[in-house]
């Protein structure tokens, strides 16, 4: 087994593959950039059981699996569709990324304030922009993490989004990616960076939807800074089928008396691990994240958190619930720490699983890390099974068996779905949950 990781590693760091990277006009320092960042992550290699991060969580069929590069694809399957559509639905502000590259005929960004910037990631540093160059990859690491360092050296699309001072976004803009596989493997490394400036407020829908049926892998790390006084509501959703594969890293900076809020959502993919990073680097920053997972047949979801308190009177809150069927595995790691100067934090980690069948399993690591004496800091995790009771009510009252878990169930799902601002979002959400619900009881 090892022998076939590490040969699997050289088709991710050989020249053939870094050769036909398109985007000859970067920058000398990005290119640079990426050489290191290949360096690190061949000297790294893919994470495997022995590292205590991924103690649950085996890369394995990822690092065997002969991925081509999805740019190459681009323009090969046609991606319209009714979920597309109702994706689109979202907001008047979407930008559209087919197997990692931008797609202008898709996309839109009617209804932008002036001043507000946002496209390309790729075409925008043909223009060797300051702004952007200056905080690039300068948040999530790419030297400990192997997944980081990955994207860093192969990403060939993605988004920005630029928020200048003051500036006040009332329709979300919606960032969405698409997975467009055939009967060949593809990989995409898409990236984004949003950087929001003092007293600016937007909010931001990070999709990930699969529009074919072949096997794909998106390893997508997303950076946001968020300046002082500055607004962010944040809602990640991934939608890929169940053949693909999803790795991503948010990583999130945050400056006085900011507030930032996310709430990922995960209903698909056979092998998904969502890192959410908080920094909060100066008094007053708040911190939400927020997180529903569903696991089905033999699906694995891992959810990593980390809340970092670098200073004092920052409040944090974690919310997290799953919900297991079938032989699914749920993983939830939360770390909330604490600096030795982060006095009067406020800090609540929470993490609830439901079982629905006998053969799901959880594991959870709600975590504290505390090195200041004024604070207040709790942390719990739960795992259980249907309310017995509950369900005896509802069948006395007529409802059929089907009908009385899948209420049960969405209403621990509401617990976290109540939570997401944009009612379109919600109603999205609700439709699909609705229908895994269906086509697991049905199973």
């Amino acid at each position: 087994m090892a022998e076939a990781v590490v040969h699997s590693e050289l088709q991710w760091t050989s020249p053939q593959v870094l050769s036909k990277r398109p985007g000859s006009g970067e920058p000398v320092w990005l290119k640079n950039l990426r050489s290191e960042a290949s360096d690190c992550f061949a000297e790294m290699g893919f994470p495997t059981r022995n590292h205590e991060e991924w103690k649950y969580t085996s890369v394995s069929p990822i690092a065997q699996t002969p991925f081509r590069p999805a740019w190459q694809q681009s323009a090969s399957r046609p991606v319209q569709s009714a979920e597309l559509d109702a994706l689109k639905k979202l907001s008047g502000i979407c930008l559209v990324f087919v197997n990692g590259q931008y797609n202008e005929a898709l996309s839109s960004v009617q209804g932008l304030p002036a001043g507000v910037r946002a496209g390309s990631l790729a075409s925008l540093f043909t223009t060797s922009d300051e702004i952007i160059a200056e905080r690039f990859a300068k948040y999530a690491d790419y030297r400990q993490h192997a997944f980081v360092a990955l994207n860093t050296a192969q990403w060939q699309d993605g988004a920005y989004v630029w928020l200048p001072k003051g500036a006040v976004v009332k329709e979300p803009i919606h960032l969405l990616f698409i997975s467009n596989a055939g009967d060949t493997p593809l990989v995409a490394h898409p990236r984004t960076l949003i950087l929001a400036e003092r007293e600016s407020q937007a909010s931001i829908i990070e999709s990930y939807w699969g529009a074919g049926q072949g096997i794909s892998f998106s390893n997508a790390v997303s950076e946001i800074v968020a300046g002082d006084n500055a607004v962010i509501d944040h809602t990640k959703l991934q939608l890929e089928n169940d053949r693909s594969f999803h790795i991503a890293t948010l990583q999130v900076y945050q400056e006085r008396s900011s507030n930032f809020k996310s709430c990922s959502v995960t209903l698909g993919g056979a092998l998904v691990r969502n890192e959410a990073h908080a920094v909060l680097d100066a008094e007053g920053a708040e911190c939400v994240l927020n997180g529903l997972y569903l696991g089905r047949e033999k699906q694995l979801v891992d959810n990593h958190t980390i809340i970092d308190h670098a200073q004092p009177h920052c409040p944090s809150r974690q919310h997290y619930n799953g919900i297991l069927d079938g032989q699914s595995t749920g993983i939830f790691n939360g770390r909330i720490i604490v600096r030795p100067d982060a006095q009067k934090t406020d800090a609540i980690q929470k993490n609830r699983n439901l079982l629905l069948s006998d053969k799901a399993q959880v594991d959870s690591k709600p975590q504290l890390e505390i090195y200041a004496n004024d604070v207040r800091c709790t942390h719990g995790a739960t795992v259980g099974q249907i309310d017995a009771e509950a369900l005896f009510y509802l069948r006395s009252r007529g409802i059929s068996l089907k009908d009385a878990r899948n209420m049960l169930v969405y209403a621990f799902a509401g617990e976290i779905l109540e939570r997401i601002t944009s009612q379109k979002i919600r109603v999205l959400v609700d439709r699909v949950l609705h229908a895994r619900l269906d086509a697991a009881s049905r199973s």
